[in-house]
């Protein structure tokens, strides 16, 4: 079972916008995290339940991830692995039209607006779901507080 650190990134039924968003060349995009140089795996397009979902994931970070083949992991800390996360954040920053993201091990559900309505209620509304992005709509639909920080125009 593979466990992977990667951006998920939900854009509702917006194809266009995902399209463009995977289109990115991950060949010169290569993430820093302290001595290590990190490159991209190719964005995935997906299409989950109701809606599509792009993936990126750096190379050798996760968990048995079949995209690494036999490469061997980068033992990073946690620091490290924070700063990887702040980049993919940064790259996020150049997408337009999706609903949600995270940037995280395993954050698929965290994406999903049925389960963030079902399954993680409490955690929104008490704002304990560290790095989650919404679309204003989104944000309004759930209901939550202004105490959601601005990430971009139109995000949270």
């Amino acid at each position: 079972m593979a466990i992977c650190f990667e951006l998920v990134v939900n854009f509702g039924d917006d194809a266009e916008a995902a399209r463009a968003a995977a289109r990115i060349d991950p060949k010169p995009r290569v993430l820093r995290a302290g001595a290590h140089r990190i490159p991209l795996h190719r964005p995935m397009l997906a299409k989950v339940s109701s809606y599509i979902e792009l993936s990126i994931l750096p190379v050798a970070v996760s968990w048995g991830c079949g995209l690494d083949g036999t490469l061997p992991r980068f033992e990073l800390t946690a620091a490290e692995l924070s700063e990887v996360g702040h980049q993919l954040y940064e790259l996020l920053a150049q997408f337009h039209g999706y609903t949600a993201a995270k940037v995280g091990w395993d954050p698929e559900s965290l994406v999903d607006p049925a389960e963030l309505r079902c399954e993680w209620s409490d955690e929104l509304n008490d704002g304990s779901i560290h790095g989650l992005v919404l679309c204003e709509k989104l944000h309004a639909e759930l209901d939550l507080g202004s105490d959601y920080e601005v990430f971009q125009p139109g995000y949270r």
